[in-house]
């Protein structure tokens, strides 16, 4: 969305739900923190600096004004203020509130560096759809553009990675504008919208409205087609023909599914149907993972028997997904059997972008399923998938996930393992970006949405621990675990003493492998072995002592596979912030892999999971049974094609 400055206002208030601050006099930053506690901010992540401190000063007031007699600490502020190592890690930690909670995550910077610090979390919550408001500092409005101290053009250079960005030059507005700006992150497809606020109009003083929003006419417009959106009785038909059709239908459910609240009208639809599920990293949650129907995730890393089933599917569903490079690989040979395509998003954008389809529909995931459900059943449409759903499940049976169980080496897929029995599917997960992100994806389980916490999109190492952070004060009934390696803890290692301050029981389970394990394996399997700039076994850092300056109280480390799981129980139940360092074996690999650019059948398992020897591809036009039922050369159940 372009950046511009709005300048008419409306209101979609009425007099009986007037603000009780409504015609007081009030400086611009009060007026800021104001908007935030109406649109339900309890959380607020930042660190200060000169073109802020306006504002900053208003939150400071505000909880003084609003300050319950209990409180006892930061954590107990009706406007809890966050103070992080850095402004990245606030952002992140506004990311973990939002994917967590679901709600807008909020943080509040300063301008010139502050703000540009921010670039990469406000990127990464526009490729994963993420909704939060960074409201940024900035220089005076008669000093921008003479390159005034700690001036930043935020307008210029967050423009091309926010959804939507407001420069506020009129004071007048600066009330509705933080208003809209969290109606534009929360609605339509989720995203990062950025407010900068000159400082002179923090200090600005006027009248408080206690209402009303920017006009932005269209936005709303294409907003309320969206809500209104309909599948008609001719589109319902035609899908149900293309399922009737179908012998091997399959649901590939993404991201939009989670951000959507989808997950019952999903879980309802696959059980209706006897649909089986994939999911992409993304789209972890969305589906029980423990769940019959599921077979795990798809794509560059997905298990070897989700990626088989959308080898042989004939009907390929797709929810809330969009086709990227990570699934599709090459596209062309993507579900070479689908003799059809669907797919459903709230983003008109992704319908078509990278493989064509044979039936869409825009419109928001949950409805859309709701209506194919009641459509179906006004029809009488009993289906049976049997045979299919028992095909995936020998699918399951024969090639399972696996690693090297027997070496004295201690095995990352064994850690994982071992915690996910102590969390039973029920703990939020955060990552950093590698190898660890992998295997906790493949080997944890997600009992609902908004467990599964990582950079999907933008791929950002150092998300994990901030995030953490972030979603354990959305959460904090939750035992939050962030799953990190060590070249991705490292890039944000200041903000273990985040967590040690407000003491939150966030817990850190670094997989060391002494290196950056990811581009290790590609370099491994397409670069000779040569291994540049990826061995960091020279490198002095000693977690456990930097924990421990950082006020860890549980800070260990752990060398031998015995250790294992009484190390992590210990983990797991220990009261306070904890760090726990698994020296892992170097050469440990993430299979299955499907390397860049290539085919499913170019999967390459590895040696603990059994392949399959795939027939040739006739493509989406005739002799799909024939390769199906060819597909599998091991011993599997009768012919069910």
């Amino acid at each position: 969305m372009d950046t511009a400055t709005f300048t008419s206002l409306h209101s979609d208030t009425t007099a009986s739900s007037r603000h009780p601050l409504a015609g007081q006099t009030m400086s611009g930053a009060e007026m800021i923190i104001e908007v935030l506690a109406q649109e339900g901010v309890d959380t607020l992540f930042g660190y200060s600096g000169g073109a802020i401190l306006p504002t900053y000063d208003a939150v400071f007031r505000y909880n003084q004004r609003h300050r319950s007699a209990a409180a006892q600490g930061d954590l107990d502020e009706p406007m809890r203020l966050i103070v992080p190592a850095n402004e990245q890690g606030a952002g992140f930690m506004a990311a973990g509130y939002a994917r967590a909670s679901g709600k807008v995550g909020c943080f509040l910077v300063t301008s010139g560096p502050g703000a540009t610090n921010t670039v990469t979390p406000i990127r990464d919550c526009m490729a994963d759809s993420v909704p939060v408001v960074a409201i940024t500092g900035q220089v005076p409005t008669h000093a921008m553009g003479t390159d005034a101290f700690q001036e930043a053009p935020i307008v210029n250079i967050m423009g091309s990675c926010a959804k939507h960005v407001f420069l506020v030059t009129d004071p007048e507005k600066v009330e509705a504008t933080i208003r809209t700006a969290f109606e534009v992150a929360r609605s339509g497809r989720p995203g990062p919208v950025v407010v900068d606020v000159p400082k002179n109009v923090q200090n600005w003083v006027g009248e408080f409205r206690g209402e009303g929003y920017l006009d932005i006419r269209g936005y709303r417009q294409r907003l309320e087609t969206l809500r209104s959106a309909k599948l008609s009785d001719r589109k319902c038909r035609s899908f149900f023909e293309m399922l009737q059709r179908a012998r091997r239908p399959l649901l590939y459910v993404g991201g939009g599914a989670v951000v959507g609240d989808a997950q019952r009208e999903l879980r309802d639809f696959a059980h209706t149907y006897r649909i089986p599920v994939v999911s992409t990293l993304m789209g972890l949650g969305a589906m029980d993972t423990t769940d019959e129907l599921y077979l795990g995730m798809l794509g560059m890393h997905g298990t070897a028997y989700a990626n088989y089933a959308v080898e042989d599917c004939d009907f390929l569903i797709a929810v809330g997904a969009r086709f990227d490079d990570r699934v599709a690989g090459k596209v062309e040979e993507f579900a070479p059997l689908a003799e059809q395509i669907a797919h459903i998003d709230i983003d008109a954008a992704e319908i078509g972008k990278v493989k064509g389809v044979d039936w869409a529909h825009v419109g928001e995931a949950s409805r859309s399923l709701q209506q194919l459900l009641r459509y179906g059943e006004s029809m009488g449409f009993e289906p049976c998938f049997d045979a299919w759903v028992e095909h995936v499940h020998g699918l399951r049976t024969r090639h399972p996930m696996g690693y090297d169980r027997t070496s004295e080496l201690i095995q990352p897929h064994y850690v994982i393992e071992q915690l996910n029995a102590l969390t039973g599917g029920s703990a939020i997960i955060a990552t950093g970006v590698g190898q660890h992100q992998m295997w906790a994806a493949q080997y944890c389980d997600f009992r609902e949405p908004r467990q599964w916490l990582t950079s999907g999109g933008l791929g950002t190492m150092g998300f994990g621990l901030p995030a953490a952070i972030g979603a354990y004060l959305a959460c904090p009934d939750k035992t939050v675990v962030n799953i990190d390696g060590d070249g991705s803890l490292r890039m944000n290692l200041g903000e273990l003493e985040t967590a040690t301050t407000y003491g939150l029981p966030v817990k850190v389970l670094l997989l060391n492998n002494l290196g950056d394990g990811m581009v290790r394996q590609w370099q491994k399997l397409y670069f000779g072995d040569r291994f540049s700039a990826s061995d960091k076994s020279l490198r002095r850092k000693d977690f456990i002592k930097a924990a421990e300056a950082d006020g860890y109280e549980f800070a260990r480390r752990v060398t031998a596979k015995e250790e294992v799981a009484a190390a992590l129980q210990a983990f797991v139940e220990f009261p306070g912030p904890a760090f726990l360092e698994v020296m892992i074996d170097p050469d440990a690999g993430v299979f299955p892999m499907v390397g860049p650019g290539s085919s499913y059948k170019e999967m390459v398992t590895g040696e603990f999971i059994p392949a399959r020897q795939a027939a040739p591809r006739s493509g989406r036009s005739g002799g799909a049974e024939q390769d199906a039922a060819e597909a599998e050369t091991q011993p599997q159940s009768p012919d069910l094609f």
